[in-house]
């Protein structure tokens, strides 16, 4: 039998393959933190509210995940997203590592990694392979990305 924490992980990333927001950010604490390359200090419904913008977004999506790992206070799993960036037109596989912290049967610490560079090489073509690897660039996708988030929460 799986440790409640897996068992929360397998439910955060089932949901994540039906874009079902709503039942990821239930399986958040109200003062998450939540960090990746681009989102890199996302906090309680900024987290939530970052999953519900990708969710409806989501355009030729799918997710598969394994590794899901769990002990009373950590956990880890591996998963990897298909889909079409909207704003270039172009797929994007993205290969991610994830590591949680638990407390009360909630994550309260979500970390995701990734290699930005080879994302953006994927999402934005010659530019990504040329430049996505430099600060400038990658602060530019940060920056943009955030801006979409503050846009889509003001729009709700």
């Amino acid at each position: 039998m799986a440790h409640p924490n897996a068992e929360l992980i397998t439910r955060f990333y089932q949901a994540f393959q039906e874009l079902d927001a709503q039942t990821m950010a239930a399986c958040y604490s109200a003062d998450v933190q939540f960090s990746d390359p681009v989102f890199t200090d996302l906090r309680g419904s900024d987290a939530a509210d970052m999953w519900r913008m990708l969710a409806a977004r989501a355009q030729n999506f799918s997710l598969t995940f394994d590794g899901v790992q769990a002990d009373d206070q950590q956990g880890s799993a591996r998963w990897v997203a298909t889909y079409l960036f909207s704003k270039t037109g172009r797929t994007v596989v993205n290969r991610i590592q994830a590591r949680f912290r638990f407390a009360d049967g909630k994550i309260v610490e979500h970390r995701d990694h990734f290699d930005l560079w080879r994302w953006s090489r994927q999402a934005l073509g010659n530019k990504g392979l040329l430049l996505g690897w430099t600060p400038l660039v990658q602060g530019a996708i940060r920056k943009q990305a955030m801006a979409g988030l503050r846009a889509w929460q003001a729009g709700r």
